[in-house]
């Protein structure tokens, strides 16, 4: 069932949180506009050849990575449902002179607007901390699929749900897959401001004073065999599942090992467990 009252609450929590998220990254529209990339190696890999494409970027956030794809040539459309991060999204467009089309709006609605149009695209993309936020899987998976053109491909790179068991001293807390919302009463976290600098593209990162959210806020949390299943029960085909032992920019643990390209990865002598994904599945 799809939780639109959840997301909601989450929204005024986004909001929040972005204002502070983009008060740690120096000159974006500068980094942008001199040819700088917020985009891994791993997302671009699965992505493949951008020019000439058609790309919508689902829970877009601030438009930082929205931004990377249409500059290398894809026409892209970000969708987010904060206020907050489509109206700073709009404005780095603008500053940077990257093109791309910007939405607020949760993304139910607005895949549900795209089918009834009639509109498909080449490349559905979701990266990052996106899936948690969604409170029906299943139906956001056949939405997707609905959207793509025939050869279309959908990539999704994220942190794996295995890290996701663990509290930020790497103690297993948490059920692998939760049937109910998880409800955080301080909500979404300057998890940007934590990374020491690995979420910060553009320049040295900004300090800042500790910020709490006074919004709450819910995630859903689910097991890999759910997200592969929503995966292949849309129709879509699965072409490629990968994992890795390290996590780009999100620093999930306090004690972390740091490593090249603002990435982290679990302290030699810890046992190595996967902390991202990445999907690729092709609609034929």
């Amino acid at each position: 069932m799809t939780r639109t009252d959840l997301h909601e609450i989450n929204r005024v929590s986004w909001n929040a949180a972005t204002v502070v998220h983009n008060s740690h990254k120096p000159d974006q529209a500068g980094f942008l506009k001199s040819g700088g990339n917020t985009l891994f190696a791993e997302e671009l890999e699965l992505l493949g050849d951008l020019r000439g494409k058609e790309v919508v970027h689902l829970l877009c956030n601030s438009g930082q990575d929205t931004l990377s794809l249409a500059a290398r040539g894809a026409k892209v459309r970000g969708v987010d449902i904060s206020d907050e991060a489509i109206a700073f999204a709009k404005q780095l467009s603008a500053d940077s002179g990257i093109a791309a089309e910007f939405e607020r709006s949760d993304v139910y609605p607005w895949l549900e607007a795209e089918i009834a149009a009639g509109r498909q695209y080449d490349i559905v993309f979701s990266s990052y901390g996106a899936l948690c936020w969604l409170s029906d899987l299943g139906r956001w998976m056949k939405l997707v699929a609905a959207i793509l053109k025939p050869g279309g491909r959908y990539v999704c790179m994220e942190f794996h749900q295995v890290a996701m068991i663990f509290d930020e001293k790497g103690v297993p807390t948490y059920d692998y897959s939760m049937p109910e919302p998880l409800h955080w009463e301080v909500g979404i976290s300057d998890y940007v401001g934590d990374s020491c600098g690995a979420l910060v593209a553009s320049g040295e990162a900004v300090a800042g004073e500790r910020f709490v959210n006074p919004n709450p806020c819910y995630e859903f949390q689910r097991s890999m065999g759910e997200i592969i299943g929503a995966v292949l029960q849309s129709g879509l085909r699965l072409q490629d599942y990968r994992e890795y032992l390290y996590s780009n920019g999100w620093k999930p643990f306090t004690d972390m090992k740091s490593l090249p390209e603002r990435r982290w990865t679990v302290p030699d002598g810890t046992p190595k467990l996967p902390l991202m994904y990445g999907i690729l599945a092709v609609k034929e």
